[in-house]
């Protein structure tokens, strides 16, 4: 596939265009994993039949429509695919390192760097998914100008969406840092010179937050938002994806180094940006999802480097 071919001529289908060591014991066990058997068209357990040829995906969202697709898309194209949900964000990447799946589709780069920093691996992204904006959603204000000094905003306190929720906030002119962070935390804020004050909390927490009254508004991610019955459309502001800030949180599919020229794994993330894949995937999320192109392989390593580099640095 040419990495700058657009996937659609759909309008409805939004382009983000292109930007100048671990014990190994098996995570596919005991009940941590469903697997969705999905190449013949239909939902088995793994197991019993030799599956050396089956291209196993770990995600974290096995169940959205659009992996269905996909599906029926690589099996025209002789390729077995076995989508593999895990029940937390902490569990594909291990699987992955470990050689327990062959791909997997569920985090940002920025997600994938704090991996690597962190354990040692060196996991890299094979093709890009797609970028959804993180928003700030209010029942007490319509616009970030209504916000009043001391309004109390939650935000999520994982490594990673704390920093963007931060840049959302500064973006919106919410509030300021004190120099100028790469990976912002709380304690980057200066309090005398913002609006609002930040309250980190549980990602989970966010969205139930909004109900509060001493909240004025919550920064929470798509899936927290949409199990909350959240109109996605009916935010008060988001980060922009298509800025040069946006690149860390473009998700991606993730492989071990030796696989970046898989035939069959390049393959897969072509058959992703199918228009049909592709329309699937928008819809799965609301309409939010922005879709990214033009970011070949390569690309994308720079970008992980970049982002572990500034990870290394703030550590």
């Amino acid at each position: 596939m040419s990495e700058n071919t657009t996937p659609s001529e759909n309008a409805s289908t939004p382009v983000l265009p292109a930007k100048p060591k671990r014990t190994r014991t098996p995570l596919i066990a005991g009940g941590l994993v469903l697997v969705a058997a999905l190449a013949a068209g239909g939902w088995a357990l793994a197991g019993g039949d030799d599956d050396s040829d089956v291209i196993k995906i770990g995600t974290t969202e096995a169940s959205q429509p659009y992996w269905d697709v996909l599906v029926d898309k690589a099996a025209e194209e002789g390729i077995a695919l076995e989508i593999v949900n895990f029940s937390e964000y902490t569990l594909p990447n291990p699987a992955l390192a470990e050689g327990e799946i062959d791909l997997n589709s569920f985090q940002h780069l920025l997600y994938l760097a704090d991996h690597n920093v962190n354990t040692g691996d060196d996991l890299q992204p094979i093709g890009s998914t797609m970028i959804v904006p993180l928003p700030l959603y209010s029942l007490q204000h319509d616009s970030v100008d209504q916000f009043s000094a001391g309004d109390q905003v939650a935000i999520p306190n994982d490594s990673t969406n704390q920093a963007r929720a931060l840049f959302v906030l500064e973006s919106a002119g919410l509030i300021t840092f004190k120099g100028e962070p790469t990976t912002p935390t709380p304690e980057d804020v200066d309090e005398d010179a913002s609006t609002v004050v930040v309250r980190p909390v549980e990602a989970s927490q966010t969205a139930g937050l909004i109900h509060d009254a001493d909240v004025a508004g919550v920064i929470t991610n798509n899936n927290f938002a949409k199990d909350a019955g959240f109109d996605l459309e009916d935010y008060v502001y988001a980060d922009d994806p298509e800025s040069q800030g946006a690149q860390p949180y473009i998700n991606i599919f993730a492989a071990r180094p030796g696989d970046l020229d898989n035939e069959t794994y390049l393959k897969i993330v072509e058959l992703y940006h199918d228009p049909e894949v592709l329309q699937s995937v928008v819809d799965s999320f609301g309409g939010t999802a922005v879709i990214v192109e033009g970011y070949d392989t390569e690309r994308l390593q720079e970008v992980l480097g970049e982002t572990e580099a500034n990870l290394q640095a703030s550590n």
